[in-house]
């Protein structure tokens, strides 16, 4: 398989990214009639009638808070992770999002032309996302609660300080669990919500 740049598109049908500095690039082709992989001296072909599930979710990391995670299981085959982003130095990683929503849009278009027999799931998985949720609703209605005992003991510098980490919290918190909440989708009608703009 050629190595192409990180990311690199030819209508859509050819992607590749790096998920570690120093590992290798994966690299993934769409074929006639499946996808094409590679990474490092690994490779394979799955055809497009063996997908049996696919999942897409919303997977921030440290060093890239705006990542789109999508897996494909396949008879016969490893499972395979298409990410959004690729390492590009030991303090950077690069967004791919235009590249990756046009392949992976491509992708859904082929599978969905073969007819298998697949499962298309969009977020997290039900038995860790709504403990999670629970378990973030309540570290929110904690710190509301440290913020009232801050004020009543006229300590505004410190009920302004937790309410700043608050306000934080549920901004990237209350993303992830929008983003990830588990369900079902068409592959004609990719999710929006957990595919970047591009």
């Amino acid at each position: 398989m050629n190595t192409e740049p990180a990311g690199a598109v030819l209508d859509g049908t050819a992607y590749s990214y790096r998920p570690s500095l120093l590992g290798a690039a994966w690299e993934f082709r769409l074929a006639g009639d499946g996808i094409d992989w590679a990474a490092g001296s690994k490779s394979g072909h799955i055809a497009f009638r063996d997908v049996r599930r696919m999942r897409l979710t919303y997977r921030p990391a440290s060093m890239q808070s705006h990542r789109f995670m999508t897996e494909l299981w396949a008879d016969g085959a490893p499972k395979l992770e298409i990410l959004s982003s690729s390492w590009k130095s030991l303090v950077e990683q690069e967004r791919l999002d235009k590249p990756y929503a046009a392949f992976v849009r491509e992708l859904h278009r082929r599978i969905a032309l073969a007819s298998p027999p697949a499962r298309f799931e969009l977020g997290g998985n039900r038995l860790l996302y709504w403990p999670g949720l629970v378990s973030f609703i309540g570290v929110a209605l904690g710190l509301a609660l440290l913020i009232v005992r801050a004020l009543q003991a006229d300590a505004k510098g410190g009920a302004a300080f937790i309410g700043f980490f608050l306000v934080l919290f549920l901004w990237q918190g209350g993303n992830f669990f929008r983003r990830n909440r588990p369900g079902l989708y068409r592959p004609e009608a990719v999710p929006a919500e957990l595919m970047p703009k591009g």
